[in-house]
């Protein structure tokens, strides 16, 4: 039997360093990743200066219909073209991932609990959970590190519309997963715990 299971937290919770971990830690044959991020809609009508008009931390800029069919054709045993997101240009690029079926599939992001039929996929869910500050500081470090963003551009974003998207979106979800992980301190051992947790649900 395929488990599914859906890694769910706020942007900078950690979960794309955890559910890395636990790939790194199972063997290829047995796990597969989906990101969220692979599914922002592709608003490919709009200019550029319109889609960074948008708001990405709000269920509507997901494409949940793809995302669906692509969880239900992995279950099916087919493998999937798993798009590519340039989040440079706020569009998909003209490439894929490839995804094959496997035992194991990982999903994760921000918002996939908040779609109730992707939800209702998941045979496994967990909460990654961090504090607001614990979330903002990891935001700081990557998106100036790796997204060209300034201090006051990603502190502002993240009290006007991460947080209040958090709150209202991601948060409610906390309570209703089968299992909250503590994401909040940042030493290696939190990343074998997780693994150890993912190794009991594969039992």
């Amino acid at each position: 039997m395929m488990r599914i299971i859906g890694i769910c937290g706020g942007s900078g919770s950690g979960k794309t360093t955890l559910v890395e971990a636990v790939r790194a830690h199972l063997s290829t044959d047995i796990v597969s990743v989906i990101s969220q991020d692979s599914y922002y809609k592709n608003h490919d009508m709009l200019t550029f200066e319109e889609r960074c008009e948008l708001n990405y931390d709000h269920p509507n800029a997901i494409d949940y219909d793809l995302f669906v069919s692509h969880l239900n054709q992995l279950k099916d045993g087919e493998s999937i073209h798993s798009p590519i997101y340039s989040y440079s240009k706020h569009l998909r690029s003209d490439q894929f991932t490839k995804v094959f079926p496997k035992p194991v599939v990982l999903v994760e992001g921000i918002l996939i609990f908040a779609h109730a039929y992707l939800r209702e996929l998941f045979t496994t869910t967990i909460f990654i959970d961090a504090a607001d500050e614990t979330r903002l500081r990891r935001r700081m470090a990557r998106d100036i590190q790796t997204r060209g963003r300034n201090l006051e551009e990603v502190k502002h974003r993240f009290e006007d519309t991460i947080l209040p998207m958090h709150n209202t979106h991601i948060q409610p979800h906390k309570e209703t997963s089968d299992y909250i992980f503590d994401n909040n301190k940042d030493d290696l051992s939190r990343l074998g715990s997780f693994c150890n947790l993912v190794d009991k649900l594969i039992q």
